[in-house]
């Protein structure tokens, strides 16, 4: 797409997320507007942690058919919870129908893919040998691309298929790039979203780099103390908003860069996350006051939620109401972006700022901004930002379909 050019808006004309707030969109909704915070402390097999995570209720039980069984793990079970919510399958098939599986691509997000199954097999590797067991199936379970093969298949689509792995950008720039296989004629529809799941080493790197809060988090409060590591699983069909029979939200715009100033830590003055905003506005053809909404990336950690105040308030000024809807979801990394744009998806079409769960007051130090409260209000045009380690940053424009 040629610098100035608009985007033609692509319709998110399918939802579906599995969270720690529950299977499917209506308890994402439902959570949302009870502000009630699913967060709990730490009680994942085998982590001894003083901290909270956003586990998914459920999954351990949840079972994979027969048929793909070597599938299964921890993250694809999440895919197919997912999968199975909101009708999402028989709109998929419906657009197959329409389309051509061959015409209908896959592009997801992940950061740790199924790696917990990896963690297993590494606890039952041989004493003798070393050698992990026989049973462990590295290319459907562990692999950067494992959920988008799985997802291929249970869908029975054969589009183009790849993962995004930006670290907690990836499922936001998953949007981007399902965006561009459609503006190229690649594809008539896209399969995007997100899959991340709990395990050891995450939940060990974080501590390792003193980033887990002890309790749940509190983005942009004066007295935040780290992230609470979450799962999930979040998917929209796209397509344009011409050939789409459903979609209350479309994408009108999204923007990526790499500003790779550290492994870990965020460009002090934001600039590779205020390029990425501005893309996203550009592309959109839209200036900073039709924003309504603003749902930050907002860990919890104390840069990374003042850099991303300085970026925004730098882009769009301090009267856009802004807020981290982290406190219902914990931080599920490679699949935050897309859990988040759903989430910002829903506070489009319900009318609803979500305001930071468990935030008392507000850091002084923020210009934005924050909203710490439920704010019922029309909201036309909302931005959702993805501000990954390594400097990844992505940022996506939604809108209320008219």
């Amino acid at each position: 797409m040629s610098p100035g050019t608009r985007m033609a808006p692509l319709a998110l004309s399918a939802m579906t997320a599995v969270s720690a707030m529950g299977q499917g969109l209506a308890a994402m909704r439902l959570a949302l507007k009870t502000r009630h915070c699913p967060l709990r402390p730490c009680d994942f097999p085998h982590i001894e942690l003083p901290t909270w995570i956003g586990r998914v209720e459920g999954v351990e039980e949840a079972s994979l058919p027969a048929s793909l069984a070597a599938f299964d793990c921890r993250n694809n079970r999440l895919v197919l919870m997912a999968l199975e919510s909101d009708d999402f399958m028989h709109d998929v098939a419906t657009a197959v129908r329409r389309y051509g599986p061959t015409r209908i691509g896959v592009v997801l997000g992940t950061s740790t893919s199924g790696i917990e199954e990896g963690e297993h097999a590494y606890r039952q590797r041989d004493p003798a040998t070393g050698h992990l067991p026989g049973h462990f199936d590295f290319v459907r379970t562990q692999d950067l691309f494992a959920a988008t093969r799985f997802v291929r298949t249970i869908l029975g689509l054969r589009g183009p298929g790849f993962a995004v792995s930006n670290a907690c950008a990836s499922s936001a720039k998953a949007f981007a790039d399902a965006a561009m296989l459609i503006e190229t004629g690649l594809c008539d529809a896209v399969v995007v979203g997100g899959a991340d799941s709990l395990c050891g080493i995450t939940l060990h790197g974080f501590n390792s780099l003193d980033l887990l809060a002890p309790g749940p988090c509190r983005p942009f409060a004066a007295d935040r103390d780290g992230l609470s590591i979450g799962e999930g699983a979040a998917f929209a069909l796209l397509e344009r908003q011409s050939h789409a029979e459903n979609g209350q939200v479309s994408l009108l715009g999204h923007g990526a860069s790499t500003d790779a100033h550290h492994m870990s830590s965020p460009h002090p003055d934001g600039a590779g996350a205020i390029l990425a905003i501005r893309q996203a506005l550009a592309l959109a053809d839209l200036s900073p006051e039709t924003i309504d909404y603003v749902n930050f990336h907002g860990t919890g950690t104390l840069g990374n939620d003042a850099v991303e105040d300085k970026a925004v308030f730098a882009t769009l000024g301090g009267q856009t109401p802004c807020s981290s809807t982290k406190g219902w979801t914990g931080h599920t990394l490679g699949a935050s972006g897309a859990m988040e744009a759903l989430i910002t998806s829903l506070s489009l079409i319900e009318g609803l700022v979500p305001g930071c769960l468990n935030v008392a007051e507000v850091d002084p130090l923020c210009r934005s901004r924050v909203v710490t409260a439920n704010l019922a209000r029309p909201l036309k045009i909302a931005l959702s930002n993805s501000f990954g380690f390594g400097g990844s940053n992505c940022s996506l424009v939604l809108g209320r379909a008219a």
